[in-house]
């Protein structure tokens, strides 16, 4: 007996099965790792997106959220178990799981216990998807971003972190507010190891290629008297 769906739907050439061949892992569905899902989704990166986390009901729900709001996108295959075989040949790992950062502890002070969590992660990860490149989100990244390379046994580019695109990024906006004028016009860098020992470099700070200190020399110092350290408009 004919399904409804034949009954519906008369096919016109013989189905072919398709396999995707554009894989996409999520390793973490909090709030950053669901900001990266819908990105990927939102950019169209994926032809199948893998969700992976410990935490099955809240998984659960995150998929089906997505899944249901595919309807606007197009539409790929969203999975998601906490068995990592659902991330097999993915080409690219997005890892934002870990350990919540409790209030006053550094980002170092955490770093054995996510080393202890990766060490499972990244063994599974590899297993399933052997050549894929692995984007940590993680903190400390720095370290994570490390201990990932040497326990996958990954070529160095197959490993990048996000390191401070972010914070680079909110010191651009920062100081555009105050110059009230459009970020993308305000060109700046935060360097150093992610966390309390960054470095903003002033000297670099320019508009259009014209540096900011040539007209106010005492930019970022304690002797600045337009206070350009502090955050937002004046």
């Amino acid at each position: 007996m004919a399904t409804l769906k034949e009954n519906l739907i008369a096919p016109v050439a013989e189905e072919e099965a398709t396999v995707p061949n554009n894989n996409i892992t999520v390793v973490g569905v909090g709030q950053v790792g669901m900001a990266c899902a819908i990105s990927i989704l939102g950019k169209s990166l994926a032809d199948e997106l893998a969700l992976v986390d410990v935490l099955e009901d809240k998984l659960k729900g995150q998929m089906m959220d997505l899944q249901h709001g595919s309807l606007f996108l197009q539409m790929p295959k969203i999975v998601a178990d906490k068995d990592y075989s659902v991330t097999a040949s993915s080409k690219i790992v997005v890892a934002t799981a870990g350990v919540h950062q409790r209030e006053g502890e550094s980002r170092s002070n955490v770093v054995q216990r996510n080393v202890n969590v990766f060490k499972f992660i990244i063994t599974k990860i590899i297993k399933y998807s052997p050549d894929c490149i692995i984007i940590v989100v993680s903190n400390p990244v720095d370290i994570l971003t490390y201990v990932t390379w040497k326990l996958s046994g990954l070529p160095k580019h197959h490993v990048i972190k996000s390191g401070y695109n972010l914070y680079s990024d909110r010191f651009r906006y920062l100081r555009a507010e105050k110059l009230v004028i459009h970020p993308s016009s305000c060109h700046g860098w935060i360097l150093g190891e992610h966390g309390d020992s960054s470095v903003a470099v002033w000297s670099g700070i320019n508009v259009a290629g014209v540096s900011l200190q040539e007209w106010n020399p005492e930019m970022g110092t304690d002797n600045d008297s337009k206070n350009w350290k502090k955050a937002g408009s004046s």
